[in-house]
């Protein structure tokens, strides 16, 4: 419990991409002029050390530079920002580095200096294994650069690596599904994300969907691919420890568990959030306004929350939910002096009749049916 009390995550956004994916809501855009990627530097190092004094006492245990495309970057420009990072915060010597990266915009010597540069785990952008499939959704790559991209990482020596992959995708059959799953655990990385498709507003592929373009798979086909996927990484090594997101044993990214523990991390860069002790704040999206306002040495931050106690309450039981493991009963009775069994008592039970979740080892968790309907289980927490 108090090493878990004691995580804090940095999180670095890099909003910068090739193209956009046809799926994708981040805020993320097109390198459309000259010097974007040096004033975004200039910036992210300004916001940087406007939390240096705040933070000059604590010890970050992961950092996390997503995006956008953080492998967009030169390596004398990732030199820039890790510098800097180092010198304005404490990382913690065995601290889990990771940096999300796109088959397309890697080279070995881009990775020689990945490496170097202390970045000990990568998290790479696939989706899907069939090149018309990756063509649709909008990815600048195809497989067998991926394939290079990945066996050179191995080669230079990163072998921590997760790969993002994609199911119910536009006409995608499971045969497909089960060929890309298939060729990602004969490569054997160390961690694998699953997620179904979500339509966002704001996509392409929303707006392709509005105009009968394709259809989706209804939900009893989702969650039949969803039971194959995890019965077949569960056979190949791979333990489902989060709704979407399967590790070799010791390999769990801790990054996302700072996340779904509710621990505190500080976000930095255009769009991204961060939840300091009982606040949680967003960043400015826009790139030219995020600038501006570093350059009155102001911080960038576009909306700010204090969570009440019953929004903690909440976040706590969603977020935890996520996790195989589920909520540990003392530690939520620790955090909120509240004893969960008593304050939730009929919902449990409601719960536990349905086959949704079960308690076990003093931890209350979702079954694999609730896993499959947690939604459903959530909105049962909302007062």
């Amino acid at each position: 419990m108090d090493k878990e009390k004691q995580m804090l995550g940095l999180y670095v956004h890099v909003p910068f991409c090739a193209q956009k994916c046809n799926y994708c809501d981040f805020n993320s855009y097109k390198i459309e002029e000259k010097n974007q990627k040096k004033d975004y530097l200039i910036s992210i190092k300004k916001e940087m050390e406007l939390y240096k004094e705040e933070f000059k006492n604590k010890e970050f245990t992961s950092v996390f530079l997503g995006g956008g495309t953080p492998s967009i970057l030169t390596p004398e420009e990732l030199t820039i920002l890790m510098e800097n990072i180092y010198s304005n915060f404490n990382i913690k010597r065995d601290a889990e580095i990771t940096m999300e990266c796109n088959p397309g915009t890697l080279n070995k010597v881009k990775l020689k200096a990945i490496k170097s540069l202390g970045i000990n785990r990568l998290s790479m952008g696939l989706q899907v294994t069939q090149d018309h499939h990756l063509k649709y959704i909008g990815r600048i790559h195809t497989y067998e650069q991926f394939e290079k991209n990945y066996k050179d990482a191995i080669e230079v020596g990163i072998d921590n690596i997760n790969v993002d992959l994609m199911y119910s995708l536009p006409n995608q059959s499971f045969d497909e599904w089960k060929e890309t799953l298939n060729k990602i655990i004969n490569l054997n990385p160390s961690h694998i994300s699953a997620y179904s498709l979500i339509l966002e507003e704001g996509t392409k592929f929303y707006d392709m969907y509005l105009n009968k373009e394709f259809e989706l798979n209804d939900e009893e086909v989702d969650i039949s691919i969803y039971n194959y996927t995890i019965d077949t990484l569960y056979k190949n090594g791979y333990h489902q420890y989060e709704i979407s997101n399967y590790a070799k044993e010791g390999y769990e990214c801790k990054h996302n568990i700072v996340y779904w523990k509710c621990d505190n991390y500080l976000g930095l860069g255009p769009g991204a959030s961060g939840y300091i002790n009982n606040y949680r704040y967003s960043n400015i999206c826009d790139i030219k306004e995020y600038n501006k306002c570093l350059e009155y040495n102001k911080k960038p931050i576009e909306e700010k929350n204090v969570l009440s106690k019953k929004d903690e309450m909440e976040e706590f039981i969603f977020m935890g939910l996520r996790m195989n493991e589920g909520i540990n009963l003392d530690e939520f009775y620790e955090k909120f002096n509240v004893n969960f069994k008593h304050k939730y008592n009929n919902i449990l039970d409601k719960l536990k009749n349905l086959n949704l979740i079960i308690e076990q080892n003093n931890n209350i968790a979702l079954t694999q049916r609730g896993r499959e309907l947690s939604n459903t289980v959530f909105i049962e927490f909302i007062d």
